[in-house]
C-alpha cells in the first residue's frame, strides 16, 4: 500500500507541476488528510505510514524540480502551514511558533516537518501556485489569485478525492481586451 501511495502521489505531483507550469522557487500548497486517503472520516484516524507515503512521493518530485512544498496542518491549527525557511524569506512571510503533531496539526504536516532542513510554521501565504487538496481539507485559502482547477489523470489517493488547481494572472479589461495566450 505505501508504494502505490507514493506512486500515485508522485503521478499527480508531477501532471500538476507541468500542467501550472510551476518554475523552480514557485511554491505549492498540499493539504492531505490521511484519514481519508485510509477511508475514514477527515480528522478521525491520523496514520503516519499513509501520511509518510504521501508526503515523500509529493516531496520527492518538487525538490528535485527546486519547488517549495508548503504543508496545510489541520483545523487544530487553524490550517497553519509548514514551509522551509527559505520559502518563507523569499516569500515574505511571518512565522509563528508551533510544530505539528499527530493529532494537532497532522500526520502530513509532521512529516514535512520532521523532513525540511529548517522548517517554519506560517498562519498564512496568499502566494501558491499551485495546489493539491487530497481528502477535502480546503486549501483555497493559501491561492494566489485566480485559483482555477486543473484535472489530473488520477481523481483519488487510497480512498480521499483529489482536487487540484493552480493560478493564472487576472484577465482585466471587458470584451474588447486582447490576452496573451501562454498566461491562460
Amino acid at each position: 500500500m505505501y508504494q502505490e501511495l507514493k506512486t500515485a502521489a508522485q503521478t499527480a505531483t508531477r501532471e500538476l507541476v507541468e500542467i501550472a507550469k510551476l518554475q523552480p522557487g514557485d511554491l505549492m500548497v498540499v493539504g492531505c488528510s490521511s484519514s481519508e486517503i485510509g477511508g475514514q472520516k477527515i480528522g478521525t484516524d491520523s496514520n503516519v505510514d499513509i501520511a509518510d507515503a504521501v508526503f515523500s512521493g509529493i516531496y520527492e518530485v518538487l525538490k528535485e524540480k527546486h519547488i517549495y512544498l508548503a504543508a496545510q496542518c489541520c483545523e487544530h491549527l487553524n490550517r497553519a502551514l509548514i514551509v522551509e525557511e527559505a520559502a518563507c524569506k523569499a516569500c515574505g512571510l511571518e512565522a509563528v511558533n508551533v510544530v505539528p503533531q499527530k493529532k494537532a496539526g497532522g500526520s502530513f504536516a509532521t512529516a514535512a516537518y520532521n523532513t525540511f532542513e529548517a522548517p517554519v510554521a506560517v498562519e498564512e501565504l496568499h502566494c501558491a501556485k499551485a495546489g493539491m487538496d487530497i481528502g477535502d481539507t480546503l486549501i483555497g485559502m493559501h491561492m494566489a489569485k485566480v485559483a482555477v482547477p486543473v484535472r489530473l489523470s488520477i481523481k483519488k489517493i487510497g480512498e480521499a478525492n483529489l482536487v487540484c488547481a493552480r493560478v493564472r494572472p487576472k484577465f482585466i479589461g471587458g470584451e474588447r481586451a486582447h490576452y496573451d495566450d501562454r498566461l491562460k
